[in-house]
């Protein structure tokens, strides 16, 4: 009796509802029972699917009424997906917009005079580029000189200066460790660029300029100074460290800002250090770090064959004789080994 009365309830409310919306909520219904009736594990959804769903919510006010297979929500989310799309696609601009872009002549142009004439800003740039028959802003100079590639020649006479000085060129640099309480210590070396020798290393909670003085005193003494001392604007230094290196004859090269390479043989053996010891340990405290370091710098020195000295070591490691055993010792802990031949 209770269907019966739904029933007629439903036809009288049909009767009065208006065509349109009967054509549309059959036509809901139609595509969702398609839906269903694929062969598939679960029904799926298309792309023209969705696009019905989302041109229905467009023309029909009472779409969600008849919506089973999906919610409302993810009706409006492909909308929304559909707008973005939309929009993507009729923004593509066909023709170029806004300024002209800089020829490349004119780039190369720019390029070169910067290079050639390494003091020009960019107004006398500017200058030069009106007299050659050029229109552009002098922002415009501006934002390409700063693009302009790097002159390599400068990079070239460093390097020739440290390969033509390496006898006579020490370096000294700081590198920090953490302890095993979360503490850091600063280690301090000097390097020398003929052999690669660590002239002295030393560690310190604290690195002031007088420390570093004094360790300078320790690794130079009875006159045994480079002429030359490379090391970096770094703030402990000061200006009494400075004034120290000339007092032992030394000749001070700072670097410049930001230029690590300027320091590459001090950088490559922290590297180096790390890599092949602080990797590996975790320090205790100062005198223990020292220790450690002291043998990794025996072992340094000794034993580890260097790319920089043709696959041989800071101190001249003779070769064996390719006859007898071979022997194995232990080296840093047995971290690494040394192998010679038995006499």
């Amino acid at each position: 009796m209770l269907r019966f009365a739904r029933l007629c309830f439903g036809t009288l409310v049909h009767l009065f509802r208006a065509r349109r919306s009967l054509l549309f909520e059959n036509l809901a219904l139609r595509q969702q029972l398609v839906v269903l009736k694929r062969r598939h594990p679960r029904p799926s959804l298309g792309l023209f699917d969705k696009l019905f769903w989302v041109v229905a919510r467009q023309v029909w006010s009472a779409w969600k009424q008849p919506l089973i297979i999906v919610t409302p929500e993810t009706v409006v989310r492909w909308h929304r997906a559909s707008f973005r799309l939309y929009w993507r696609l009729i923004s593509r601009v066909r023709t170029q917009v806004g300024r002209r872009r800089t020829p490349k002549e004119v780039r190369e142009l720019i390029f070169r005079m910067v290079v050639e004439n390494p003091t020009w800003g960019a107004p006398r740039i500017h200058g030069e580029l009106l007299m050659l028959g050029f229109d552009l802003s002098e922002r415009t100079i501006f934002r390409w000189m700063k693009r302009a590639p790097r002159n390599p020649e400068p990079a070239k006479r460093w390097l020739a200066f440290l390969r033509n000085h390496r006898e006579a060129i020490a370096a000294m640099d700081f590198f920090t460790v953490p302890t095993i309480t979360f503490g850091v210590l600063c280690c301090f070396f000097i390097i020398s660029h003929d052999r690669r020798r660590i002239l002295h290393v030393n560690v310190t909670k604290h690195p002031t300029s007088g420390w570093i003085i004094q360790q300078l005193r320790e690794a130079f003494p009875f006159g045994s100074a480079p002429r030359f001392l490379i090391f970096d604007r770094d703030a402990k230094y000061g200006l009494e460290v400075p004034g120290t290196v000339r007092s032992l004859k030394i000749c001070p090269v700072r670097t410049s800002f930001e230029s690590p390479w300027q320091n590459g043989v001090a950088e490559r053996w922290v590297e180096s250090c790390r890599s092949d010891l602080l990797d590996h340990i975790v320090a205790v405290n100062g005198r223990h770090l020292k220790r450690l370091l002291s043998e990794y710098v025996r072992y340094y020195h000794e034993d580890r064959t260097h790319l920089g000295l043709g696959k041989g070591t800071p101190n001249n490691r003779p070769r064996s004789i390719a006859s007898g055993r071979v022997l194995s010792h232990e080296r840093l802990g047995g971290l690494y080994h040394r192998y010679d031949r038995a006499a």
